[in-house]
């Protein structure tokens, strides 16, 4: 009998291997015995996609909804011709208690200090600094506060304002600029914990239903948060954990934890503290992340961007395997080096990993952005009409600073911010 070559047999299993990779599918029970969460919409969207799921099953398993989002309705009325409806609106698991006076006090706020940068950008100084003073007294978060008080130094040079900033135990912006602005050390409340325990067992890092329930635990009234935390920790669980003891201390301390070395390793110092500052800000390292938007993963990618990297890299992919966090670093390494080719500081290749390079592209080439001038480059950013991308591109830019000197790389905020205004040391677009 001849024999079958054996690359003729390598490649047929490795095209059963796709096949089987693609015939990936959910029942309805599995989905239904979900907990309702954000998590949950998820793969009731994976059901709905499926060829196999039958109209009568889409109209039962929608109404397992916590909310509808655009992949949901749109997959539901192909499935069923039908829009989408949620009979009832439960609320979701893991929802955040909302306290209205915050609220109230901190739209005031943000009114009061987005006139102030209006004002400064027509050099109207001493009515911006009475607005800025209005909004410190009406914000609640430690940061916001900070974001005045760093202000209120930049238009009056007064060493006043620097010292409660210098005191504030949020590491933001503005607490390492004042920090850089005084030749102090950046504050003590970093921290990178170590944990020895490698695995834990009935907790899957990996799986969103596993994250769903621990965030249900969290947000029980009266639940001991250093007690969970205690809970999850372990090597393979090190972003839940790291996640609840900020809970837990309300974000009095900062945890910057240094997971997945072996697969980091060997990238650069500035590629790994990149891929560390995005993944804390995308996730706080939890592998099995899921955004309202269905935003998968411990990097956060989208589904078609995921779709899109695999097609570049030639290889297959199921979605659920962005929830493995070497998977996902492996993507978001591959996503960096095409923003790498125009992009050359971290802040404009924050705002493109947030808001698309053809976002960023369009905002810096703009003349009235990050340009030699007044209180540049901070007037440019604070100005941004896209809020999301601009208070994302802060926390990135902070998070890498902290994350290359945790790699042993010494370095300061305020010259990366020095460099915004000078286009042939941050991007490709502006030469």
């Amino acid at each position: 009998m001849r024999r079958t070559p054996w690359f003729v047999t390598l490649l047929m299993a490795l095209l059963l291997s796709t096949t089987l990779l693609e015939a990936k599918r959910y029942t309805y029970l599995e989905v239904h015995r979900m907990p309702q969460s954000i998590e949950k919409d998820y793969y009731i969207w994976r059901f709905l996609t499926q060829p196999s799921t039958t109209p009568q099953e889409a109209r039962r398993i929608i109404q397992d909804a916590s909310r509808l989002n655009k992949k949901l309705k749109t997959a539901y009325k192909k499935k069923t011709g039908f829009p989408a409806r949620l009979l009832t609106k439960p609320p979701i698991v893991g929802g955040a208690i909302v306290n209205p006076t915050h609220t109230k006090n901190n739209a005031k706020a943000n009114t009061l200090f987005k006139e102030g940068i209006r004002l400064v950008g027509k050099n109207q100084l001493q009515k911006a600094a009475t607005l800025f003073y209005q909004a410190h007294n009406h914000y609640t978060k430690r940061w916001e506060k900070d974001k005045t008080l760093f202000w209120l130094y930049l238009l009056t040079e007064d060493d006043a304002y620097l010292k409660p900033l210098l005191k504030s135990y949020h590491i933001n912006l503005y607490t390492l600029l004042g920090a850089d602005l005084k030749k102090q050390q950046y504050p003590a409340t970093i921290i990178t914990p170590t944990i020895h325990k490698r695995h834990l067992f009935g907790i899957d890092a990996k799986n969103p239903i596993d994250w769903a329930k621990i965030k249900a635990k969290m947000n029980q009234t009266g639940t001991n948060l250093e007690a969970l935390a205690e809970s999850c920790k372990s090597e393979e669980t090190i972003g839940i954990y790291s996640y609840l003891k900020a809970k837990a201390c309300n974000y009095r301390k900062s945890y910057f934890p240094m997971p997945y070395r072996d697969t980091m390793k060997h990238f650069s110092k500035q590629r790994q503290a990149l891929i560390y500052a995005i993944a804390r800000q995308e996730s706080r390292f939890v592998p099995a992340s899921v955004s309202r938007s269905f935003a998968l993963g411990m990097m956060q990618f989208m589904p078609f961007l995921i779709e899109h990297i695999a097609k570049k890299k030639g290889e297959y992919i199921d979605l659920d395997m962005m929830f493995s966090p070497h998977k996902a670093i492996e993507y978001a390494n591959f996503h960096l080096d095409y923003l790498g080719k125009y992009l050359y500081h971290p802040l404009f290749v924050a705002y493109a990993y947030n808001g698309g390079i053809g976002f960023t592209k369009r905002l810096i080439k703009k003349k009235e952005y990050f340009r030699r001038g007044a209180f540049e480059p901070y007037l440019s950013m604070e100005k941004m009409t896209n809020v999301e991308a601009r208070e994302y591109g802060k926390r990135v830019l902070v998070n890498y600073v902290i994350y290359l000197n945790k790699l042993g790389v010494r370095t300061r905020l305020l010259p990366l911010m020095t460099m915004l205004t000078n286009p042939a040391q941050t991007d490709s677009f502006r030469l």
